[in-house]
C-alpha cells in the first residue's frame, strides 16, 4: 500500500473536522487562526541515511530536511522537539557528544532552539523531528492555476551523486567526492526565501522524494497536468561536468530526492518579481516548465521537444 492511500484509507475520515490538518494532504498542520504551523519527520538509519558512521553529519541531514517543510510553504522555523531511538552503540557518549555539537550548529545557522524530545532503547536507529513556527499565512499545495510557471530553488541531482558514492557505486577524485557527499549530509536549505514566497508563490513543496515525484503531489488533487523541459532544470556545475565526460543522461539524476529545493508556480506575471527576489537574496530561481490542461499529458521533454519518459519519478513511500 502506497503512503496517499493508506492516508486515504484510515485516517482522512478522523481528521476531517480538523481544517488545520489540511486534510493530511499537505506538508504541515496549519492553525490560520493560532498562526501555528507544525511538521513531522521520521528517519531511519538504512533508508533515510545510509548509516551512522557520521552522526554528526546524518544529525545535520535530519534537521535540514525537517524544517525545509516549513520553509517551502514561506514559515520561518522556531522550535523543534527530538526524539531518537538507539541503544548503547548507538547513543555513545562520543556519539551524542558529536550530535549535541551539531544540533548546537544548526541552532545558531537557522535560528531554531530545542524545545524537548524523547529517547528510548532499541536496536534498529531512528530519529523524530518536529518543526514548529509562527505564520498567519502558508503557501499551499493543490493551489496552482492554468498557465502557471513551474519554478525550482538551487540545484538538482548533487545529493543524488553523493548518496551513489556513499554506496561505492561511483568514484571520483577525493576532491569531488567530498563535494557531492556534503552536498547529500548538508542541503541547501533556501530559509532566506521564508519572507518572500509567499508574495509570489501559487502553490509549493520541498523536492524531498523526487521532481517528478513532488510536482505530482504538489497537485495531487487537482486537474491539471504539466510540463517540464528537461534542459532548464538546474544542477551544478560538477554534475554538469560529470553527465558530460561520462557520458550519463540528465534526466536520471534530476528526480531521485533529498535536495530539499522550494518547487512552486507562479503566474507568468510574477516572473519579474521572483528574478529581483532571486538577484536580491542571492538565491537561484529558475523557470523549469508549465502547468497546462488536464487534458493534455504531463510532459518532461529534451532540447529537440522530444519526449523523456522517466521510470523512476522517485523515492515511493510503500508498506
Amino acid at each position: 500500500m502506497y503512503e496517499f492511500e493508506l492516508i486515504k484509507q484510515y485516517f482522512s475520515k478522523i481528521s476531517k473536522n480538523n481544517k488545520a490538518a489540511l486534510n493530511l494532504n499537505d506538508d504541515v498542520f496549519f492553525d490560520k487562526r493560532k498562526g501555528i504551523v507544525i511538521s513531522v519527520d521520521t528517519y531511519n538509519e538504512g533508508y533515510h541515511f545510509i548509516d551512522f558512521k557520521r552522526p554528526d553529519l546524518v544529525i545535520k541531514k535530519i534537521i535540514r530536511s525537517s524544517i525545509s517543510d516549513l520553509v517551502c510553504k514561506g514559515v520561518k522555523p522556531k522550535f523543534y522537539f527530538i526524539s531518537g531511538s538507539g541503544n548503547k552503540s548507538t547513543f555513545s557518549k562520543r556519539n551524542l557528544s558529536s550530535i549535541s555539537k551539531s544540533l548546537f550548529h544548526e541552532q545558531k545557522k537557522y535560528g531554531i532552539f530545542l524545545c524537548g524530545g524523547d529517547t528510548t532503547f532499541s536496536n534498529k536507529l531512528s530519529f523524530s523531528i518536529t518543526s514548529v513556527g509562527y505564520s498567519k499565512k502558508i503557501v499551499y499545495r493543490n493551489q496552482c492555476k492554468l498557465n502557471d510557471d513551474i519554478y525550482v530553488t538551487g540545484n538538482l541531482g548533487d545529493s543524488y551523486l553523493g548518496l551513489q558514492i556513499l554506496k561505492k557505486k561511483i568514484k571520483f577524485s577525493n576532491k569531488i567526492n567530498n563535494y557531492f557527499i556534503n552536498k547529500y549530509y548538508q542541503p541547501t536549505i533556501q530559509i532566506s526565501l521564508v519572507e518572500k514566497i509567499v508574495n509570489f508563490a501559487n502553490t509549493s513543496i520541498d523536492v524531498s522524494d523526487g521532481l517528478i515525484s513532488d510536482l505530482e503531489k504538489m497537485m495531487n488533487n487537482q486537474n491539471y497536468s504539466y510540463e517540464i523541459d528537461e534542459d532548464k532544470i538546474p544542477i551544478s556545475k560538477n554534475l554538469s561536468k560529470i553527465i558530460t565526460t561520462r557520458k550519463f543522461k540528465k534526466y536520471k539524476f534530476i528526480s531521485n530526492g533529498d535536495d530539499y529545493q522550494i518547487l512552486f508556480t507562479a503566474r507568468p506575471n510574477k516572473s519579474r518579481i521572483i528574478e529581483d527576489t532571486s538577484k536580491n537574496i542571492g538565491v537561484k530561481i529558475t523557470k523549469i516548465g508549465k502547468i497546462i490542461s488536464g487534458n493534455r499529458k504531463s510532459s518532461l521533454t529534451d532540447q529537440k521537444g522530444k519526449q523523456i519518459l522517466i521510470k523512476n519519478k522517485g523515492y515511493i513511500h510503500q508498506f
